[in-house]
């Protein structure tokens, strides 16, 4: 199993995806002998998940059912350990886009904190490329080498555990991007900047207040990046459901009253067929925004390393 390469069959070792609804998944390490607990029953990893296909209706000992899914990046955001604030879909698409990563780019990255965005990019940039992420905590640092290590993708990731502020990303002049999540981003500009190809580069900053934002564009001027800009992205769900409204009375009905005389106000009219005439309603889709979405995450500031 690899987060890079679709592997078909469940195999001992593998991290999988317990799939019980839309709202409700879950990571699981496959090991011979091992149970799982569901709201469902009990899960036997040795008879119900090693051998069987990914993507398989495994039932449990209650009777209910889960699907077993492979692995990816996007499942991994919603379900990983927190050891720290994540990046989610959203903001990674764009992050992906605007640094213009592809197969085969060079990353450098600090700090890999849960790994979220670390996975993305090293899918990104498979098979021929390669990502150098810092991290400053220690036991942050080990603990992604050892998912790394497990999801398959440690021959595409090389974690480092210091400070980048003070020592930089241990690489110069190979890199095609650069991504600081950081707490002061403008302290590592100038070791971004060494670290990406004399040709010039990408760099992103994600911070999540806006006094940061502006010490890190006044250290990338500085340091000679062009074309800065700053975007936040805000994700606006939508349900779709069905509503009922009624067709407008354009005034047939009141015209063709008067001309027959008809008053609806006299009580000998009350139990006339006109009198009970109701208007006829239609249906259709319609999309309706959610009453509850989620607001600011945090500022994308995005620079090109000059030639000049």
């Amino acid at each position: 199993m690899s987060f890079v390469e679709y592997g078909d069959t469940i195999k001992d070792g593998d991290t999988a995806i317990v799939f019980l609804g839309h709202e409700s998944m879950f990571p699981v390490k496959v090991q011979h002998g091992t149970v799982t607990q569901t709201k469902y029953g009990v899960i036997r990893h040795s008879t119900d998940l090693i051998g069987k296909k990914y993507g398989s209706k495994v039932t449990c000992s209650k009777g209910g059912w889960v699907f077993i899914l492979h692995p990816t990046p996007e499942l991994w955001t919603m379900n990983l350990p927190h050891r720290t604030q994540i990046l989610y879909s959203t903001d990674i698409s764009i992050i992906t886009m605007m640094l213009e990563l592809k197969p085969g780019s060079i990353v450098c990255e600090s700090g890999t904190g849960s790994g979220s965005l670390s996975h993305a990019l090293i899918r990104t940039v498979a098979p021929t490329g390669h990502l150098y992420t810092v991290e400053f905590h220690q036991q942050r640092a080990e603990k992604a080498r050892e998912e790394f290590r497990e999801h398959g993708v440690e021959h595409l990731v090389t974690v480092t555990n210091q400070d980048v502020c003070k020592n930089g990303f241990g690489v110069s002049n190979i890199a095609d991007a650069v991504f600081l999540d950081i707490p002061s981003p403008w302290e590592a500009i100038g070791h971004a900047k060494s670290a990406l190809k004399t040709e010039g580069g990408r760099i992103c900053s994600f911070s999540p207040c806006i006094e940061q934002v502006q010490r890190t564009c006044l250290a990338m001027e500085e340091y000679g990046f062009t074309e800065i800009n700053t975007l936040e992205i805000l994700l606006r769900v939508y349900n779709v459901r069905t509503i009922s409204l009624q067709i407008p009375d354009l005034g047939k009905a009141a015209e063709d009253n008067s001309s027959t005389g008809f008053d609806s106000s006299n009580p000998s009219h009350q139990g006339s067929p006109c009198a009970n005439l109701q208007q006829g309603t239609v249906q259709f889709k319609s999309g309706v925004p959610l009453r509850e979405v989620v607001g600011h995450t945090g500022y994308l500031t995005f620079a090109t390393k000059s030639l000049v």
